[in-house]
């Protein structure tokens, strides 16, 4: 009769070998059983304000490491990597996304680019739409047609209202049958609260983003078109005899390598960014600051924290021999219970004297074991975390025993109990 049985293989400072990594650690083992308004109608995307004294904006957001004051009146830092949130503040809350929004208007035009239905030479014509759309311009003239890559351009760096309007139309026919792509996608790729009226984010009824949904197209926007991410790094673009630079200041410090800003009166301003330091990347949401000195200051300075204060620990590699579990009646005594992929866990520094790590699994695993079957889990558990389980397989098939060796080990494990 087999048993759920946790194995806990390391805690605390016996997790490292002096490499650092647990991949190269022995381990110790012993068992046991086991809401907010919809936009008002106000001002465009974008366009600079006067500063205003900065405050702290309402209650601290919440973070790994305790409470942390921020100007954001909403804010999201995720890591990429593992998806951990490192600090929220009102991220599910409904909130006017200014230009924001021009994210998801990207990943659909990215998506169309990679699936071969546009082509970044491919020219698309100015509507008188376009060309009247009122905020942040590039600047397209009516009546001509501009390449896909300059209308990227323009939408990204320069943050043109018109860009997005040629490129909306351009694909779908109208700014209208773009949007309900753009609200069926976001569906897909897992937006929790958003919704969309506009391909812009011009101020209107209905249309909002939450900040952890921000973050959530960010993350998606840097996984799924690598090929077209370095569009946000660009720090300036010229066109039609005018050139303006990127309006993400972090980009132009090189402190972060995208993605976009965004300004409302009734959503404040606005930035989303990401940088990647030592192969650690995060992802930057927040909104609702007063003046666009305090995003460009509250922007760098949660990004410093971020760095300061976490790490990514690679605790197994693909592959790695997690724990050896007992098999029944097979032609071997264990079987080898592996990682299926890396296992990294994002932690704040000195996660070495709190994190700890075990296995679940059935024991004994009755034979025959196939090469790859699911076995069990390994567990990590630290406090104020919520646990991460991931799946172990078998390392190597174990064939079951012949009949006599069966009718053999049966009988003398019956008569070992008496």
């Amino acid at each position: 009769m087999n048993v759920q049985t946790r194995r806990f293989l390391l805690a605390g400072t016996a997790l490292l070998a002096a490499t650092g990594s647990l991949a190269d650690a022995a381990p110790r083992r012993r068992h046991a059983h086991g809401a907010a308004s919809a936009p008002a109608a106000a001002q465009s995307d974008d366009e600079s304000g006067a500063d205003q004294a900065p405050a702290p904006a309402g209650p601290p957001a919440a973070s790994l490491i305790g409470p942390v004051d921020t100007l954001a009146r909403w804010a999201c830092i995720v890591d990429v990597t593992t998806g951990t949130v490192l600090l929220e503040k009102a991220a599910d809350e409904r909130m006017p996304p200014s230009s924001l929004t021009k994210m998801m208007t990207a990943y659909i035009v990215f998506s169309m680019l990679k699936s071969g239905r546009l082509k970044l030479d491919q020219a698309l014509p100015v509507s008188e739409k376009a060309w009247r759309m009122q905020g942040s311009k590039m600047f397209v003239p009516l009546g001509e047609s501009i390449p896909v890559q300059d209308l990227i351009q323009g939408m990204v760096i320069q943050s043109g209202n018109d860009a997005c309007i040629v490129l909306a139309e351009g694909i779908s026919g109208s700014e209208e049958q773009f949007v309900g792509q753009m609200n069926e996608v976001g569906g897909k790729i897992g937006l929790i609260n958003s919704h969309f009226m506009n391909a812009t984010g011009w101020p209107g009824d209905n249309h909002y983003m939450c900040a952890r949904d921000v973050a959530t197209v960010a993350v998606r926007l840097i996984r799924d078109f690598p090929e077209y991410y370095h569009f946000f790094s660009e720090k300036d673009f010229r066109f039609n005899k005018i050139s303006q630079g990127n309006r993400n200041v972090l980009v132009d410090k090189g402190l972060a390598d995208g993605l976009k800003t965004g300004h409302t009166d009734a959503g404040g301003f606005g930035l989303c960014a990401s940088a990647d330091r030592g192969g650690n990347r995060v992802v930057l949401a927040l909104n609702g600051m007063p003046s666009s000195n305090a995003r460009a200051h509250e922007g760098e300075r949660l990004l410093e924290w971020t760095f300061a204060n976490f790490e990514n620990a690679t605790l197994f590699h693909k592959g790695d021999v997690v724990d050896q579990a007992p098999v029944w009646l097979g032609t071997q005594p264990t079987v080898p219970l592996v990682a299926t992929r890396d296992v990294v866990m994002t932690l704040p520094h000195g996660w070495r004297t709190r994190v700890h790590i075990g296995v679940d699994y059935q024991a004994p695993v009755a034979a025959p074991v196939a090469a790859g079957q699911a076995l069990g889990d390994l567990v990590l558990t630290n406090p104020g975390l919520p646990d991460i389980r991931m799946q172990l397989v078998a390392g190597q098939a174990v064939p079951r025993l012949g009949l006599l060796a069966r009718a053999s080990t049966v009988l003398g494990q019956k008569l070992g109990r008496h």
